[in-house]
């Protein structure tokens, strides 16, 4: 038995998927809803939210992620960062996770990765959970409801919760598999509920593919002034750094909160919706990200609610604090409604520092831009990954090492290139801590941060005066509005600056020793810029 509406020849079965119980194709969001409910999967919550559990994995599993080892792929992945898997593995797993799916039922859909058609692709997602249908509704695009009559997908993604891959059979490394077999254009992912390797497959798949293209994928929020999409601004940074928050403004259109490119058009999301971390959410602090977390259809994943008021607690991480809500752009006011903007005159690096060092915000030339993008460095915040409980320093290259399947030089050069042909102004802003390291110190002020992103955006920045940081080199202002001053001197900041010129020292020492890897990658002229 089939529902919903589907290019009667392009069925499930016309891609060798036979054997199921109900099929619904593309069910609007009411419908999903409503299955969910009868399903048992999540409780009705105030608006007509979906309250969902994930279980055990309440956020992404990265170690447990592998891409398909070809002739196509052999000297195109970065395989010090992905994990290989043999075709013939990736053909049992395949097998056997059909043999898993017959007689259950499913849900499909299909949509769109990317606003510009001109780089866009067409997916199919097959779920077993009919909120995670729901899930990835929201976070892709949809397309008109009469073009599903013809669609045909380039790519299918298969998420079956509850098949366990078997390691010794699937060349994997537990029960839990994200698999990409980039000839065959199927991803399949099994034994886990969280509903964030849905979008992160997918956005993977496009870091592999848009390169070719000349497109720059970026793991970033974007935004542009209102009625002028020409003056737009990306925000990279990890999960927990602040790109959904700051992106956000309600000064500025949003053009999406994680997952953009950046083409000779210009720039453009790849997704329809958004996926913010809820942990501390206020009204007052962030409105509209607030707001969503009581209209129709936004999932709500993984908060401590009141049973009798389904009132949410938005400080309550007992379950983890990774809780998140997933909710289409529309849903936020001033969003794009086209998804797509200019150059961007402004491109933000948020980093969390949880070493209390680097100062709120500081100005980049483009060499200086590309060693803080290779470097990625940033403090991994509890709960986006399996069994992380406090931050943990990391880099991660271009601000997304676990969703880039390419060696990082790929993606530093066609930045520094797009920078220099397009002239946009760079900055680095610390989200993290200041006053201390993370256990002493505080965190940043988020007002400080807003103010400060918007003198940089307006252009304010640009006419005061700055002041070279000794440990870095960059640029930082001496002064903004709204802003006290002794927060831009971090050392100043500190009880003890004598501890502060230590702690700076063992992180530029850090910065140089991470840094050494790329050296054999990178030109004369950028070498030269970093080593001196």
């Amino acid at each position: 038995m089939t529902t919903g509406r589907v290019n009667p020849g392009f069925r499930l079965e016309d891609q060798g998927i036979k054997g199921l119980g109900e099929v619904h194709y593309n069910l609007i969001e009411a419908a999903l809803v409503e299955a969910a409910l009868k399903r048992n999967e999540g409780t009705q919550g105030n608006g007509g939210t979906l309250l969902v559990s994930t279980g055990e994995f309440t956020g992404r599993s990265p170690t447990d992620k592998f891409i398909v080892r070809t002739d196509t792929t052999e000297n195109e992945i970065w395989w010090e960062n992905n994990a290989p898997m043999d075709p013939e593995a990736f053909d049992r797993l395949h097998e056997d996770m059909l043999v898993h799916m017959a007689g259950r039922d499913y849900f499909v859909q299909d949509l769109i990765a990317g606003a510009d058609p001109e780089h866009s692709i067409k997916v199919r997602v097959v779920n077993e959970l009919a909120w995670h249908n729901l899930f990835i509704r929201h976070m892709l695009r949809r397309p008109d409801r009469n073009d599903l009559d013809s669609f045909v997908a380039e790519y299918t993604i298969i998420n079956c919760p509850t098949f366990k891959s078997d390691p010794s059979r699937h060349g994997c490394r537990s029960e839990t598999v994200i698999a990409m077999n980039i000839d065959k254009k199927l991803i399949l992912i099994g034994n886990t509920e969280y509903a964030g390797e849905n979008k992160k497959s997918i956005f993977s798949l496009l870091n592999y593919l848009l390169p070719e293209k000349g497109v720059m994928p970026m793991h970033c929020s974007a935004n542009h002034a209102n009625d002028n999409p020409t003056d737009a601004a990306i925000f990279f940074g990890l999960s927990g750094t602040g790109k959904t928050t700051l992106s956000a403004d309600p000064g500025r259109t949003l053009l999406g909160d994680d997952e953009h490119g950046w083409s000779d058009r210009g720039t453009f999301n790849f997704e329809g919706g958004c996926y913010a971390k809820t942990i501390n959410l206020s009204a007052e602090a962030e409105p509209e990200i607030f707001a969503t977390c009581s209209m129709f259809g936004t999932v709500i994943e993984n908060m401590v609610y009141d049973e009798e008021t389904r009132e949410l607690d938005f400080e309550d991480s007992s379950l983890t604090q990774n809780m998140r809500c997933a909710y289409p752009l529309e849903y936020i006011p001033n969003a794009s409604e086209t998804g797509m903007a200019g150059h961007p005159k402004n491109i933000v690096m948020l980093t969390c520092d949880a070493f209390g060092v680097l100062p709120p915000i500081a100005r980049l030339t483009p060499s200086q831009a590309m060693y803080h993008f290779l470097s990625g460095f940033t403090a991994k915040m509890a709960g986006t990954e399996r069994g992380l409980t406090e931050p943990q320093t990391v880099f991660s290259t271009c601000f997304g090492a676990p969703f880039m399947p390419r060696r990082p030089e790929v993606y530093g050069n066609l930045l520094r290139n797009k920078i220099a042909r397009y002239g946009s102004t760079c900055w680095l802003v610390n989200t993290g801590w200041t006053g201390g390291a993370y256990g002493n110190g505080s965190r940043m002020p988020i007002k400080a941060t807003r103010s400060l992103l918007t003198a940089a955006l307006d252009g304010f920045l640009s006419e005061v005066e700055f002041r070279k940081d000794p440990n870095f080199g960059f640029e930082v202002p001496v002064e903004a509005p709204g802003v006290a001053e002794v927060l831009l001197d971090p050392r100043r900041t500190w009880e003890n600056p004598e501890d502060y010129d230590v702690q700076a020292a063992k992180l530029v020492d850090m910065f140089a020793k991470n840094f050494e890897q790329y050296l054999p990658y990178i030109d004369d002229d950028l070498k030269s810029v970093i080593l001196g």
